[in-house]
């Protein structure tokens, strides 16, 4: 067995041990132990929630007085009492005001690890990615406090710098990361982004 797909089994094998729905938990994990950004009593905003293992682990952070909401267009079932989940499409204009009154005001973090539905075809796959990750972006602007954090999932590939501006423009702070849990091959990398600007002529 080749070391990747070994660390992936291993992963796997944690999540299933610890109670999490994926091995994509321990990404969430490693990122937070890294920038401490999931805090007790946080308002946590999850897009692209299901199966539901980003949610889990913010809800264990942020403990009995915050709140996890996570959207994705997949249902996702938890018996976490502080989470709330809803299903929707984030493209639907009538999302923010849901994830607003489900919040109950503007949300300390934004996590996003979407992915479309993978045609197996790189360029069609990648251009989806992004296109929902630049829609996180803009949720974030119209749903993160100003000193909040924003972590998500980006393909590499052709349109990966068009992103990568775009964090830049919106956030004083952007940090790359490529938690222990991704596959080594995988194009996917994560970052974390805080402290909103304001930019003038961008809405």
């Amino acid at each position: 067995m080749r070391l990747n797909e070994a660390r992936r089994d291993l992963y796997r094998r944690l999540a299933k041990e610890q109670g999490y729905k994926s091995r994509a938990a321990f990404k969430l994990i490693e990122a937070n132990e890294r920038y401490r950004f999931l805090r007790e009593g946080g308002r946590v905003l999850d897009l692209g929630s299901a199966p539901g293992g980003w949610m889990q682990v913010s809800s264990e952070l942020v403990g009995p007085t915050g709140i996890v909401v996570g959207v994705d267009i997949s249902p996702v079932r938890l018996k976490e009492k502080n989470v709330v989940s809803i299903k929707m499409d984030i493209n639907d204009p009538a999302v923010v005001t849901k994830v607003q009154e489900a919040l109950g005001g503007k949300a300390d973090v934004v996590l996003s690890d979407l992915s479309p539905t993978v045609t197996g075809v790189w360029e069609l796959d990648q251009t989806r990615q992004v296109d929902l990750t630049l829609r996180s972006v803009e949720l974030s602007r119209l749903l993160l406090k100003e000193k909040g954090g924003f972590f998500c999932k980006l393909f590499e590939g052709e349109r990966a710098q068009e992103v990568r501006d775009e964090f830049r423009r919106r956030f004083k702070s952007v940090r790359v990361v490529k938690p222990s849990a991704s596959r080594t091959a995988s194009s996917e990398l994560y970052y974390f982004c805080e402290v909103m600007k304001e930019v003038a002529g961008i809405p």
